[in-house]
């Protein structure tokens, strides 16, 4: 009996198939969670004895599978140090579950408290009496200068213990230790004048999980670097299939470094009745001087919410919102802004503002597809979509229909018109008294200036409009220069507490107009294709012309990588922080990976070089869609710490990595479909080279995900005392991990050991990947999601459309597989 349970638990049949029951039992609860709540799925998974008793399993599993294998007279201390860290890691989290207390102290100003209130196991709140008091002295929310965005908002507390007094900040990121109890700013009253702290008291919990993390950091590496590890094996293969690789060389390459910074107005009239092709001749006709639109795109602007930009970087913000397009006609985004200011009625006639609904262009009678601001509303002025619109308003957001969101969106575009035409939005002019820094646009209430500020604000706007139009009619456009440059002095004048350095306005608008990451996409996909395109002519057939032009187009992706990086560069002394914080930036971050990655390999593999060329440019392309907000925006307070930097871009480079794996295992399970008896040797050979290769790239991805996983646990342990919460993103992330662990060990398993297996499983693996970073942030509900796209439902299709297409490609490189695996008994690595 002993000798079969010992049997069964060493087997790795066992330790695959409980992976995958924990894998699918953390999946279901996110669903569990987004239908039922986050107690449900904490009931019937997350803390459920079974759930409990598959992770002990596991545990099991591996120390059986230890003690038969030898690992440790085998000195797999890599293999060794990273189960070991799991287990002691899962130790942690048991000790915290068990022991630890997490709770919550509310102070208003002025208040001294010794008690917590503490969430019981069976949902009841319980208060705890603490060895110490501590009283708020005073609360302090810091805005983004001009709007109502938190930038910060701290504590002072004066804490009474053992007879003493000392005064402490608790703000995010910056914790209170006391006596084993930590203190974090979690929130804070309405009306400002009390705050909510979250207390965890954790000491034995936190020191097994740290501990399990300095384990597993140091087991990765060893099973990445060791001598005996699984990824030097792959690299000797490798190197014994491919001596001499005839490419660019690999230093050349990698010498590279991210860098840190660098109406009728005046004679012109309009009629009721305009065809659209007579309207865009009169705008036209009346086309803004382009260096005088210049010189107006300089000037700062504060945006809603807070940043201080250049209006150019403004204008084209808003003409992507109203026309999906940063150009419109021939017109640059300040030449349209400009011309909308000067000429509102003829481009209220103007069918520009872009929507998707042919149900709203029927029901209303607006242009298809793109409609004018006067469409909206009927003879007698009425505005068309008023009832519908108060319907929609009223309804649960869950109970929208997809015309209620779209006469919403359509609603959005045509209030920001009408704040554009009435003077609002353009916030150009600082009040030099206001607390809190804000600048006002000449539309809004203007009380607040008086003297001659009062009468330069409410005056200089009409002033350069009427210039401007005189500047239509005539041509001459120095007027309306020395207005703009009226408006700068004034700027620089009066403002303070904001930033408006010139420099960074200067970078800001270099940035905008070279459009780098739109020529970097364009790069990529050309000389992505042409270095796929020869790189598999290789496969079959080396010819030197083919290798010049190979090396000619690498040379290539590494100036459009160094380009890429400039952009990065740019954007991230623009912002002030590294530029991963939202999904575009984490997009281009991911293409920039991507073929970061493909460098590594460039040496044995070109095949694996132009597939994350090709990659980063799809990514790219990706990035630029409508649905991707490219917009640069403060960063929330818990936000600003340098954990985001390390987590992010950790976990987002191994997506790079696990992208490539990918696509090497679509080219082989190709490369599988012909299987041709002149080429079958030759073809037998590059399938295991890029099967090594593809392995080894996973095995990078793999660690690099881990290590950004359990990096981003510290974060959330430092940021709000707690390292794991079971928020649909993390818990994809995890499940995305157990994916990955379960196909880089699939060669443990002789039944599993295939290449056709193990390259199929690389190609489907990544689903959990785009789950973990677009499924979760539109289809679940958490912490990290930014609400469910409605533009999900125009790629839809392709939810099903990719998957068949996989499927038969599977089937028939399954039939190809089998008939090269029985002329070649080449069916593994091992």
């Amino acid at each position: 009996m002993m000798s079969s349970l010992f049997k069964v638990f060493s087997s790795f049949i066992t330790m695959l198939a409980l992976l995958f029951l924990y894998a699918s039992a953390l999946a279901a609860a996110t669903f569990i969670e987004k239908y039922h709540g986050v107690v449900v799925a904490k009931s019937l998974v997350y803390h459920s004895p079974l759930f409990f008793f598959l992770q002990f399993l596991l545990v099991i599993n591996f120390i059986v599978s230890t003690i038969k294998h030898n690992y440790l007279k085998r000195g797999k201390w890599g293999l060794i140090m990273t189960h070991l860290a799991f287990i002691v890691i899962l130790s942690g989290a048991l000790t915290s579950y068990l022991f630890s207390e997490e709770g919550i102290m509310h102070l208003r100003q002025g208040e001294k408290s010794d008690r917590i209130s503490v969430r019981t196991s069976n949902q009841t709140t319980e208060f705890r009496t603490l060895p110490f008091s501590i009283e708020l002295e005073k609360f302090t929310l810091t805005r983004y200068p001009g709007s109502m965005s938190p930038s910060s908002y701290e504590s002072e507390v004066i804490v009474h213990i053992e007879g003493q007094k000392r005064r402490e900040r608790i703000f995010m990121n910056n914790v209170l230790d006391l006596n084993s109890y930590r203190f974090f700013q979690a929130s804070y009253d309405p009306d400002e004048q009390g705050t909510i702290l979250s207390v965890n008291h954790d000491v034995a919990g936190r020191n097994i999980t740290y501990a399990g993390y300095f384990l597993m950091f140091v087991g990765l590496l060893l099973s990445l670097l060791g001598r005996d590890s699984r990824f030097r094996a792959l690299g000797q293969k490798l190197k014994k299939l491919h001596p001499n690789a005839n490419t660019i060389s690999l230093l050349l390459l990698l010498g590279v470094s991210l860098p840190l910074s660098s109406a009728e107005a005046n004679g012109i009239s309009v009629s009721t009745e305009r065809s659209a092709a007579f309207l865009k001749e009169m705008v036209l006709k009346h086309t803004i001087d382009a260096t005088h639109a210049e010189k107006f795109g300089s000037l700062p602007l504060q945006a809603v919410n807070g940043r201080m930009m250049p209006v150019n970087t403004f204008s084209s913000e808003i003409l992507r919102k109203l026309h999906k397009s940063d150009k419109i006609f021939t017109l640059s985004s300040d030449q349209f802004l400009i011309s909308l200011l000067a000429m509102p009625d003829i481009w209220a006639e103007v069918p520009f503002i872009t929507y998707s609904n042919e149900e709203i262009a029927e029901t209303y009678g607006l242009s298809l597809e793109r409609c004018a601001y006067s469409e909206a509303f009927d003879e007698k002025g009425v505005y068309k979509l008023q009832h519908r619109l108060e319907e929609a308003y009223h309804k649960q957001p869950s109970e929208r229909t997809r015309f209620d969101k779209d006469i919403m969106k359509l609603d959005e575009r045509l209030n920001l018109f009408n704040q554009l035409i009435s003077g609002q939005r353009l916030a150009l002019f600082p009040e030099e008294n206001s607390p809190n820094y804000k600048w006002y646009a000449p539309g809004d209430d203007l009380s607040c200036f008086h003297g001659k500020d009062s009468m330069f604000v409410s005056r200089i706007f009409d002033w350069y409009v009427d210039e401007v139009r005189g500047g239509l009619q005539g041509g001459h456009w120095e007027k309306a220069d020395e207005i703009v440059g009226m408006i700068a002095t004034y700027q620089q004048a009066k403002s303070r507490g904001v930033d408006i350095s010139a420099n960074k306005l200067k970078a800001e608008l270099r940035y905008n107009k070279l459009e780098i990451f739109r020529y970097c996409k364009m790069g990529y996909l050309i000389l992505g294709g042409i270095l796929l395109m020869f790189s598999l002519g290789m496969l079959l057939q080396k010819k030197r012309w083919m290798q010049f032009v190979s090396g000619i187009s690498g040379i290539g992706v590494l100036v459009v990588f160094h380009y890429q990086m400039i952009g990065m560069g740019l954007r991230w002394y623009i912002a002030g922080y590294a530029p991963w914080s939202n999904s575009y930036e984490t997009m281009v971050y991911v293409s920039w990976a991507t073929v970061f990655a493909g460098l590594l390999f460039v040496r044995r593999s070109v095949v694996t070089f132009a597939l994350a060329t090709l990659f980063a440019g799809v990514i790219l392309f990706v990035s630029g869609l409508n649905w991707m907000d490219p917009e640069i925006n403060p960063l929330v307070p818990v936000l600003k710490s340098p954990w985001l930097m390390f987590h992010v871009a950790i976990i987002v480079a191994s997506y790079g990595f696990l992208g490539i794996s990918s696509l090497i295992g679509i080219v082989n399970l190709l490369l599988m479909c012909v299987p041709r008896k002149k080429t079958l040797q030759l073809l037998k050979l590059r399938i295991i080279e890029l099967s090594i290769v593809n392995e080894m790239s996973l095995w990078i991805g793999l660690v690099l995900l881990i290590m950004g996983t359990f990096l981003g646990a510290i974060w959330a342990n430092e940021s709000w005392g707690r390292y794991w919460g079971w928020d649909p993103k993390e818990t994809w992330a995890l499940v995305t991990i157990i994916v990955y662990v379960m196909v880089t060990h699939l060669h443990l398993v002789k039944k599993c050991d295939s290449l056709w297996i193990f390259n199929l499983s690389s190609v489907f693996a990544f689903a959990s990947v785009l789950m973990t970073f677009f499924g979760v942030n539109y289809l679940l509900s958490g912490m990290h999601s930014y609400g469910q796209n409605d533009k999900i439902q125009e790629i839809s299709a392709y939810l099903y459309i990719v998957p068949g297409i996989l499927f038969l490609l599977s089937v028939f490189s399954y039939i190809g597989w089998v008939t090269m695996y029985k002329k070649q008994n080449i069916n593994h690595l091992n």
